[in-house]
């Protein structure tokens, strides 16, 4: 695990290695244990090692043995020994025990068929010497970044894109298209990034770039299309058990200290038990709670805790420490991104880290296996459209009764007749996905900021979905969307830079390809059975955990977000918005975020959730770089 960047500048430019190092520099936090840059003429990279396998080896730059090419590398390789033996059979002699090298001699050995054979998470960088070639890959879920940027005929990559700043020639401007992103969905949705010059390599993608200006951007695996097999529930259920601990037991490969992240929910329930199973001796769990609030769930990762003999570890976050955390949230992510459960994400690391360099996380279980209270209204919405011409009169009968009365009712009716309404899945995916709505984004916007950059569902699909589920169901279009949309630009990039602004690397096994392969091969019906998500999953790990665990509706990292706007945190929102100039940036009608200060302080409205995205966006807007 560490981070690296690099800059193939072309055309006989030299690349110095101060620039290289200038650009580690950067994303230290990454990679603490030690460093390393190569360059050679008009190409250079380098990375930050955080030491987690061959800790005496395993050091970056590293050669191949023939001295051909080389490589940085960020991520862990869980089936990196299981190809050694037919690589060894092929010629191929190693030197030490890091997946680094493993990945390397499978690429001389298969080329560009060797990325689909990886399993694990993964950014890499090889430079092939004689053919001055730069090949870059990224895993398969975008556990892991990597980031672009392609200015002056040079392509520059890196783990985060401060590490782009340094370099000479390039220029960052704010793209008032991801400015827009980031107010409906929360974040900027990839490919793209807060900067017009900057994206991210596609998960799953590899890319090529020779001497001469040659390049291509390849696929080699895609999200799996649904093909169910036929087996009975319970079968289903063992296989997924045998196949979990499987998977768990190749996430728990390292030679330092590990742990898991345990929030009572099912999710990290399923890898803390596993982990519980696989170990001889007790597990670290790792909680946060949040005092007092109708969401803390410390109750409940204790009894799985306690349950499961682990040692477990515990942090409150307050009220107060929000404002705290805010400037530091928003320099780990470079860019705004709005999603609360970044701050106990934060938290939650900086616990993990001060006692292991490694931790297993739930995450990705909601997004393969069908967990979000969406995904249940997805199911349901077929229902819904052969009624939707008799919601909306209904709803208008219901004025007559009175606001008061039945305001509330009549704004669910809407909503549901809106959602039965709109056509494909994809469509749905987006509405839902939303933090705000499109009459809010309109009432909220300059307009021509809002018209310039508002898009329909429909060219959202064709903008950003890769391939395309045209033929698949609504709900299937729904988890296609949120496992290869969601979850990079969410979901993915709160547990990187929250884990690494620490120092920390988080393994996702709900993540591995070769579990996500074999989930398409799983029935809906047993993913989401009736109302209730993770069917499967909660079968499966029932009997190692406490009776009745598993039956609490999800929760996860919900803060009490009207509470804090209505309190001191109000004061430091607003100053962040007005004080950064993000107010007069040209976005945004001064006016009617005003209005949300005050309808929400009043406790009229619940504007929570874009009061918080405008704490961070101003936050953001004040320190980025070259204001």
């Amino acid at each position: 695990m560490c981070g690296i960047a690099g800059w193939y500048r072309r055309g006989g430019r030299p690349v110095e290695a101060r620039l290289l190092e200038a650009q580690c520099d950067t994303i230290l936090h990454r990679g603490p244990d030690e460093g390393g840059v190569l360059a050679e003429g008009d190409f250079g990279f380098g990375m930050r090692r955080l030491s987690i396998l061959d800790l005496a080896g395993g050091h970056q730059p590293m050669r191949s043995a023939d001295g051909r090419a080389a490589i940085v590398f960020n991520g862990e390789i869980y089936n990196h020994l299981e190809l050694r033996p037919e690589l060894e059979r092929a010629g191929h002699r190693f030197r030490g025990s890091s997946d680094t090298e493993t990945i390397l001699a499978a690429w001389q050995h298969w080329g560009e068929r060797c990325w689909a054979r990886l399993e694990g998470m993964f950014a890499v960088a090889i430079w092939d010497r004689p053919a001055r070639r730069l090949v870059l890959a990224r895993d398969q879920l975008g556990i892991k970044p990597l980031f672009l940027t392609e200015q002056r005929g040079g392509l520059a990559f890196a783990s985060e894109i401060k590490a782009l700043l340094p370099l000479p020639e390039h220029g960052f401007t704010v793209d008032p298209r991801a400015v827009h992103d980031y107010f409906t969905a929360g974040h900027v949705r990839p490919p793209r990034s807060i900067y017009r010059e900057v994206r991210q390599l596609p998960p799953g993608h590899a890319l090529t770039l020779g001497p001469t200006g040659e390049s291509s951007v390849d696929a080699f695996w895609r999200f799996p299309r649904p093909a169910p097999q036929r087996r009975t529930p319970g079968e289903w259920v063992e296989e997924f058990r045998a196949i979990w601990l499987d998977t768990v037991r190749r996430h728990m490969l390292s030679d330092v200290p590990l742990g898991s992240f345990l929030s009572g929910g099912v999710d990290s329930s399923a890898v803390t038990a596993a982990m519980a199973r696989l170990s001889d001796r007790p597990v670290k769990a790792f909680t946060i709670g949040f005092p007092g609030s109708a969401v803390d769930e410390t109750a409940h990762a204790r009894r799985v805790a306690e349950h499961l003999g682990c040692e477990r570890r515990h942090r409150v976050v307050e009220l107060r420490d929000a404002a705290e955390i805010l400037p530091r949230l928003v320099r780990s992510f470079d860019e705004p991104f709005a999603d609360p459960a970044a701050i106990p994400s934060l938290y939650l690391a900086e616990l993990a880290a001060a006692e292991v360099k490694v931790a297993l996380a739930g995450d990705g279980g909601d997004e393969i296996f069908a967990g979000y209270r969406r995904h249940r209204t997805e199911q349901r919405i077929g229902r819904y459209r052969a009624l939707r011409h008799a919601i909306r009169p209904l709803g208008g009968a219901l004025g007559l009764l009175g606001e008061a009365r039945t305001g509330q009712l009549r704004q669910k009716l809407r909503r549901l007749g809106d959602a039965a309404g709109t056509e494909g899945g994809y469509a749905r995916f987006f509405r839902k996905t939303e933090i705000t709505s499109p009459a809010l984004r309109e009432a909220l916007m300059v307009p021509g900021f809002h018209a310039a950059q508002d898009a329909a569902p429909e060219q959202l699909r064709d903008e950003l979905v890769d391939d395309p589920w045209h033929g698949a169901g609504a709900l299937h279009q729904f988890l296609h969307a949120d496992a290869t949309l969601q979850l990079p630009g969410q979901m993915l990039c709160k547990v990187d830079r929250a884990s690494m602004a620490h120092s920390l690397e988080v393994r996702v096994p709900f993540l591995s390809s070769r579990l996500v392969d074999w989930a398409a091969t799983v029935p809906l019906e047993l993913k989401l059975r009736g109302a209730t998500g993770k069917w499967i999953i909660r079968r499966a790990v029932e009997p190692w955990l406490p009776p009745g665990v598993l039956d609490r509706p999800k929760q996860g990292f919900k803060l009490p977000l009207a509470a804090w706007f209505r309190g001191d945190f109000a004061d430091y929102a607003r100053a962040a918005w007005n004080d950064s100039g993000a107010a007069g940036a040209g976005f945004l009608e001064p006016a009617s975020v005003e209005t949300l200060f005050r309808e929400h302080a009043a406790g009229t409205r619940d504007h929570g959730r874009i009061l918080y995205a405008l704490a961070v966006f101003g936050t953001w807007w004040g320190g980025r770089p070259g204001r």
